[in-house]
């Protein structure tokens, strides 16, 4: 890459640094080193390709600034805990947001692929959720309650179980995004065409508001954590696949530790959906639907507050 063309591409983020290390932006201790590794990549390149260039020294003094910077200021949080979660995720979230883009698109659009599926073709959903499943559920329907499966095991086990498993699901969902975020691209399309048909096949058997009150109680976040766990995979994928100005090994830890923290935002309600599931959802049918209607807005507007609106908010305060 010519000279010119490395200044022109860079431009932007190198006058975004000075603003951190000369301006009025606040940037934690995190995000300082964050920023002087993005520097010392660039500075590298810059030092193998333009030795004798102004470029190499104009880099080496905002590195030395920004190192400066980050052991002038840097501190011990009084609550790593607190802090973690109301800033640090959250303006991760709004760094990589384009990523949450992607991965709700994809959400949305396979879900529609198992419900056209499940439409057009009879044997698709047993094809999917298996006959024994299937069966279950048409017995169920027929004794009157249609997610009777989750009244199955006392709320402690089942609380235990579904969080485990909900875990789990959320991990495959982000690390298999290892391998160039196509692991994270499977794994979430074969969770989303389930869900889709699914929930269709309710639909078609004319119980689909009871399946609802079943399903999304816990199934709000639950559901939506899955599609942030799978954003973080397709970060971690295009670290590797991206390194943009970065060598590759570089990329992928930066990658690896944002995307992470992103990760581990989501388990709390992860967890919390695994207790609305094994202490809640069981009763589904017998609460009115004023209170269903109440638990599901409430805990889908909670998580999506979170992870879609408080991001922008933590950033615009922080950046004032």
């Amino acid at each position: 890459m010519r000279e010119v063309a490395f200044i022109k591409q860079n431009k932007e983020k190198w006058l975004d640094f000075e603003q951190a290390i000369f301006g009025k932006s606040i940037k934690n201790p995190d995000e300082m080193a964050s920023l002087y590794i993005h520097l010392v990549n660039d500075l590298s390149y810059a030092q193998t390709y333009y030795p004798k260039s102004k470029t190499v020294v104009y880099l080496n003094y905002l590195a030395s600034q920004i190192y400066q910077k980050i052991y002038k200021t840097k501190r011990e949080e009084k609550n790593r805990f607190v802090y973690f979660y109301k800033t640090e995720v959250p303006l991760l979230v709004y760094q990589y947001k384009r990523y949450l883009l992607y991965a709700f698109v994809l959400f949305f659009t396979c879900v529609g692929i198992g419900v056209i599926s499940a439409k057009y073709d009879d044997n698709f959903v047993r094809l999917i959720l298996g006959d024994y499943y299937v069966n279950m559920t048409l017995d169920n329907i027929k004794d009157g309650n249609p997610v009777a499966v989750y009244k199955s095991g006392s709320n402690w086990g089942s609380f235990i179980g579904i969080t485990l498993n909900n875990l789990f699901v959320g991990l495959k969902c982000y690390i298999y995004g290892i391998f160039g975020g196509i692991g994270t691209f499977v794994v979430l399309i074969q969770n989303c065409i389930m869900l889709g048909s699914f929930q269709y096949f309710f639909y078609q058997q004319g119980v689909f508001w009871e399946s609802v009150q079943g399903i999304w109680i816990h199934g709000s976040m639950e559901i939506f954590a899955i599609v942030i766990e799978s954003a973080c995979g397709f970060i971690l994928g295009a670290s590797i696949l991206f390194p943009r100005t970065f060598s590759r090994l570089n990329s992928f830890k930066i990658g690896f530790k944002d995307s992470l923290k992103i990760f581990l935002g989501t388990v709390p309600f992860t967890i919390a959906a695994g207790i609305l599931e094994g202490f809640v959802t069981r009763y589904s049918l017998e609460m009115p639907n004023w209170l269903n209607v109440f638990i599901i807005l409430s805990t889908l507007s909670l998580i999506s507050f979170y992870f879609l609106i408080y991001p922008t908010i933590v950033h615009k305060k922080l950046n004032k």
